[in-house]
């Protein structure tokens, strides 16, 4: 059953991929191909999609290669052409068995971000809780999320269109290998000579989903400080929706795009930049670390 429902799913694509050598150039030159689907072949391809079981990537919680501790670094947030928008501190603490990393950024405008991670680190990194704030015209929807992995819940506090508090919890089934308010711990601890892994994470649009990180090593790259070289590894990581969604998303053009992490390479790794986007359909931003200005 599923090897026929395979084959007929790749014949349905195939003839609709086709429609699109027939887009002529011109005024209608980058037309999406959805356009040229017929709503019933839609429908159809939807159908077969949702039938095709979905075989999850096999994942692993990451595995303690540097223990976390206590730390305080001072951070910088900048659109893509050098302009600061937000100061920002990312502080860790330890407390019995638990890490705390907490992120927060100040908007000039006065918005704020701020993410609160909590996760055991026995063995391999196992994400407890994630608490996100984003608020303030930075965003565009104002969102107070709380994860509970060990539960499973997911309570999300959001503003709709009408500007009228909403409250929704969702109950997941959730995998061990979440990466919410972690992925530069995570990334510190990949081993040296990994070139893909994939990790899964939470996102909330306000309905909450679980998705995979693709996650590539692009190798090496030099920087320097002041006069003296190093090393950075720099990771790509790309969001797999999976589902019918997965395959629907590029052709509508909402297909998130890619974020970069930079790690300090060596025995001591730490975060250098990123660059991402921080919700649904933002801009990309830059987060690098910074030094204190005496006056």
């Amino acid at each position: 059953m599923t090897g026929r429902v395979q084959y007929n799913l790749g014949k349905l694509i195939a003839s609709l991929m086709s429609k699109e050598a027939k887009v002529k150039s011109g005024s209608q030159k980058g037309i999406i191909l959805l356009r040229h689907i017929p709503s019933w072949g839609f429908i159809v391809l939807l159908t077969c999609l949702a039938l095709i079981p979905q075989y999850a990537i096999l994942s692993e919680p990451v595995v303690v290669r540097n223990t976390q501790g206590f730390l305080h670094g001072f951070l910088v947030l900048r659109t893509l052409d050098g302009k600061s928008i937000a100061d920002g501190d990312l502080t860790q603490t330890t407390k019995a068995d638990r890490v705390t990393d907490h992120l927060v950024f100040h908007f000039k405008d006065r918005s704020l971000y701020d993410e609160t991670a909590v996760f055991t680190q026995h063995g391999a990194f196992r994400l407890m809780s994630d608490h996100l704030i984003q608020k303030g015209p930075a965003f565009k929807r104002q969102m107070d999320t709380l994860l509970d992995a060990g539960s499973g819940q997911v309570t999300t506090r959001y503003m709709d269109e009408d500007a009228k508090e909403k409250v929704v919890k969702d109950q997941l089934t959730l995998p061990t290998d979440l990466a919410n308010g972690m992925i530069p711990v995570l990334l510190s601890n990949f081993p040296p000579n990994a070139q893909k892994s994939t990790l899964s994470m939470v996102v909330v649009t306000p309905k909450p989903r679980i998705v995979k990180l693709a996650i590539s090593s692009m190798g090496e790259e030099s920087f320097s400080i002041g006069g003296s070289s190093r090393k950075a590894m720099h990771y790509v990581i790309k969001i797999e929706l999976g589902g019918p969604a997965g395959v629907v998303a590029p052709l509508v053009g909402k297909q998130p795009p890619d974020s970069d992490v930079w790690i300090l390479a060596g025995e001591a790794p730490v975060f250098l930049k990123s660059e991402a986007t921080f919700y649904e359909g933002g801009p990309i931003w830059r987060v690098e670390s910074v030094a204190p200005v005496w006056p």
